[in-house]
């Protein structure tokens, strides 16, 4: 089965670690690092860190490209990104050291126009057939239009591929106003994208609960929604599950939720039944809060969290 990623608004990620984030005060920063990434980039690398070949695609910009071009080929993944002139856009994140907490700048990526559209849909068409799968993860450039992720979905499940979206916003309510045909075969909003698409608050499991269900039945295979520490709930034909993940020792929760997506790939990769599904993708997330960039501990590790996982059914 043929794996692919889609990021078309990467980013180098800066994490900057302080004892204490306080606005409005001057701060020493205790440590800092940068990860070349995007969500589909970081899905990849948690993939390959699993065991499994993979492809990615996107576009960079070429004057900084190299950090990319160097983390793909340490993981052994399948480098298929477009190159355009200038620099992908640089991401600060601010880690709390004492709380855990990270707080996103998120910066404006490269304006992108339709002839790079068309080169990034010829990669895909070249990547995925019957069979193969494929995420699309991300924010869209300023310049793409909003039903961009709908249209390529279109596309991919025409191809015969089964697609997972990890969008938001207008991205997000854009692809789920598609057709029940164009629909992707699963997703992963966390609750804050989940009350944004719902147009409403979901303060309690149930509520959350309740509008998952309501995608899965007008078309969605799978529904993942990420509760941070709350773990995170699964709702298919199968049933609806909620994962607890274990204690965990935080080194950084940059990239927790698209190690997750890349759990759920894995799982939907193997055949897994949902409860399965569902410890392997939080196991995934678990076991890369100890670690700093989108890097997964070795796979005997990441199986003994997934032991460690509880899983409980919801009515």
């Amino acid at each position: 089965m043929r794996l692919v990623t889609l990021t078309l608004n990467p980013a180098i990620d800066q994490t900057v670690t302080l004892d204490a984030l306080t606005p409005g005060s001057v701060h020493r920063a205790r440590s800092v690092w940068s990860d070349a990434g995007g969500k589909g980039v970081n899905v990849a690398c948690c993939l390959a860190d699993w065991g499994l070949s993979v492809a990615v695609t996107g576009v960079l910009g070429q004057g900084n490209a190299a950090p990319f071009a160097q983390l793909l080929a340490a993981k052994g993944i399948d480098d298929r990104f477009v190159w355009i002139p200038g620099e992908t856009r640089t991401n600060l994140k601010l880690l709390d050291a004492d709380s855990g907490e990270t707080t996103d700048i998120n910066l404006p990526g490269l304006d992108i126009g339709p002839s790079t559209i068309e080169a990034v849909r010829a990669v895909l068409a070249d990547l995925t057939g019957p069979g193969s799968l494929a995420v699309l993860a991300g924010s869209l450039p300023r310049s793409a239009p909003a039903d961009t992720y709908a249209r390529l979905t279109a596309e991919l499940k025409r191809r015969g591929a089964r697609v997972v979206l990890d969008a938001s916003g207008p991205a997000l309510a854009a692809t789920l106003a598609a057709g029940r045909d164009s629909l992707p075969d699963a997703i992963k909003p966390n609750r804050h994208e989940l009350e944004e698409w719902a147009g409403r608050p979901l303060p309690a499991i149930p509520d959350v609960l309740d509008a998952a269900r309501t995608l899965q039945r007008g078309g969605l295979t799978l529904v993942c929604v990420s509760l941070g520490a709350e773990g995170a709930l699964f709702v298919s034909s199968e049933g609806a599950f909620r994962a607890l993940p274990p204690p965990t020792r935080v080194a950084s929760t940059v990239g927790a939720g698209d190690a997750l997506v890349a759990g759920l790939v894995a799982g939907l990769h193997d055949g897994l039944p949902l409860p399965d599904l569902a410890r392997r993708a939080l196991a995934f997330a678990a076991g890369k809060l100890s670690r700093t960039g989108a890097n997964l501990p070795g796979r005997a590790e990441v199986e003994v969290i997934a032991g460690e996982i509880r899983v409980e059914p919801l009515g």
